[in-house]
């Protein structure tokens, strides 16, 4: 790295290279860095090539430096506005996942089964 990059830092580069998982673009002659395909935009990208093309400027903030192994991640989104869908995805309620859903109903089924293995304790004739 010909400079120390730093985390959060908001620089302008030029896109070297497309992959599909992602674009490196140059930060300066010796330095180059990696947008991730999730870091391109906001929302699905399936082809970098329909926002991206080598040679072009874009600007870029730096997520992560990794100056062991002379990586560094960048994101093109992070210095995007939001979308109002994004927004709006954002501020939703979140989903409950499957275990907390259950946890809100083990009490009504714990208590079902209570009352219905005393009836089917008497069925069986067992006592």
């Amino acid at each position: 790295m010909a400079r120390k990059y730093e985390v959060g830092e908001e620089l302008s580069g030029k896109v070297t290279g497309i992959q599909p998982y992602g674009a490196f673009v140059a930060l300066d002659e010796e330095t180059q860095g990696l947008v991730h395909i999730s870091e391109i935009t906001y929302g699905f990208v399936r082809d970098i090539n329909d926002y991206l093309a080598i040679g072009q400027e874009v600007n870029v903030k730096v997520l992560e430096v990794d100056e062991e192994a002379g990586k560094i991640s960048l994101s093109i989104r992070a210095l995007q506005e939001a979308t109002d869908a994004v927004k709006k995805n954002k501020t939703a309620k979140a989903r409950k996942s499957l275990q907390d859903r259950v946890k809100e109903h083990d009490a009504d089924g714990f208590n079902s089964l209570k009352h219905k293995l005393k009836d089917w304790i008497e069925r069986s004739g067992y006592q």
